[in-house]
């Protein structure tokens, strides 16, 4: 994706792994295109120690979920409603609290992350970004926590990873580079919901600032301390 070597300090950096739940893999409830796939290189990726903190984050929606088509007499999965003055995508159920494919795949290596950020959990707000919620009905975005958190840890320069590529990774690193960091996109290591809508992701992410990239182009020494 990119021809040339990513430089940085690894004890400045962290790694965001974004909704790697077997909900949005194949027979999920929401799956991106072979959303599976991205499993073990994220665990190779991880496991690399390129960073000084890997960072999860989880959908955690519960019960009757306002982004649920089925909370909404006569609407499909997937048709587009306004919601608080904003387009709002109405999904499958998904993810919701408790169930086996809400959890993180445990594929990956789950001891690494030093902190999980669950998203989605106010009933009449969607959450796309690990770092803000979408619009309340305030018009506001609140924020999740997960910015000051990695400011406070010394860093800055963010990499994203993860599902889907299309919406939670794609907004989870605009978020990144608004909040200031310095943000590269994993490419390799992310998957659609659709993948007719690459060149937009690519548009908008690049728009922000965002660096897209392959995993293979980072170089780095390994993490000066373990996460947790």
């Amino acid at each position: 994706m990119s021809s040339n070597t990513v430089r940085f300090d690894p004890a400045r950096a962290a790694l965001l792994v974004v909704d790697v739940q077997p909900d949005f893999m194949e027979g999920g409830a929401l799956a991106a295109q072979e959303g599976s796939a991205v499993v073990e290189p994220i665990r190779r990726f991880m496991e690399a120690g390129h960073f000084g903190l890997y960072v999860a984050t989880q959908d955690w929606h519960p019960a009757g979920h306002i982004s649920f088509a089925s909370e909404h007499a006569g609407r499909e999965p997937f048709e587009v409603i306004d919601l608080y003055g904003h387009d709002q995508v109405l999904w499958p159920d998904h993810c919701v609290q408790g169930s086996d494919n809400a959890a993180l795949h445990t594929g990956l290596p789950l001891k690494l992350f030093s902190a999980i950020i669950r998203k989605g959990e106010d009933p009449k707000v969607d959450s796309y970004s690990g770092f803000k919620n979408n619009w309340n009905a305030e018009g506001e975005r609140p924020p999740t926590g997960l910015a000051g958190y990695l400011r406070e840890r010394g860093i800055t320069d963010v990499f994203t990873c993860g599902l889907a590529r299309d919406f939670c990774v794609k907004w989870t690193a605009e978020d990144a580079a608004d909040e200031g960091f310095r943000t590269w996109y994993l490419w390799d290591l992310t998957r659609p919901v659709d993948e007719n809508a690459d060149d937009d992701v690519r548009k908008a992410l690049t728009d922000k600032g965002v660096s897209i990239i392959d995993s293979t182009d980072v170089e780095a020494a390994p993490a000066a301390r373990s996460a947790g």
